[in-house]
């Protein structure tokens, strides 16, 4: 299948069930504290990259918002095993975490770069800053958790 087909089919998938009353992006941005519109924006990027890991010549890097998507879409084995991976990109794409250390940190940095870069030159406009953030900020968030906020409030810092 030609790039534009390939395109066209993972841009047509749908990740939910549409029988069900609270879909992927509904929990996509329960879990994120995202506005339901940004979610499926993060949705419409998450698709972006798995185009781009299938036209790649090198490894991709996803932004920390495309990469909540692919966790979550992880956790639906069935649509993403079966219906996406085999179905739609007739290819297993596996989720390989960084081994830690100075120099996974420099080639992660490097291939988030080439990513970006073939976003560029792939969809001829440049990732959506907002999801797809500059390789300091992408990376300079490394002390991420999980909050459960019917426990916890939650203040955003100002910015200095």
């Amino acid at each position: 299948m030609d790039k534009s087909q390939l395109w066209q089919k993972i841009k047509r998938f749908e990740i939910s069930d549409p029988s069900s009353a609270f879909s992927f992006t509904d929990r996509l941005a329960r879990e994120n504290g995202w506005t339901l519109e940004y979610s499926l924006r993060v949705v419409l990027e998450y698709k972006k990259f798995m185009f781009l890991i299938c036209i790649a010549e090198h490894p991709c890097t996803p932004s920390d918002e495309v990469d909540q998507a692919w966790h979550l879409h992880l956790l639906y084995t069935e649509s993403y095993w079966d219906d996406f991976c085999a179905n739609t990109i007739e290819r297993k794409i596996h989720h390989g975490p960084t081994k830690g250390g100075s120099s996974e940190k420099v080639k992660y940095h490097d291939l988030y770069e080439k990513t970006k870069q073939l976003y560029l030159d792939t969809f001829e406009k440049q990732p959506p800053s907002d999801i797809w953030p500059d390789t300091r900020r992408r990376f300079g968030w490394v002390r991420f958790q999980r909050v459960n906020l019917h426990t916890h409030w939650v203040l955003k810092k100002l910015k200095i």
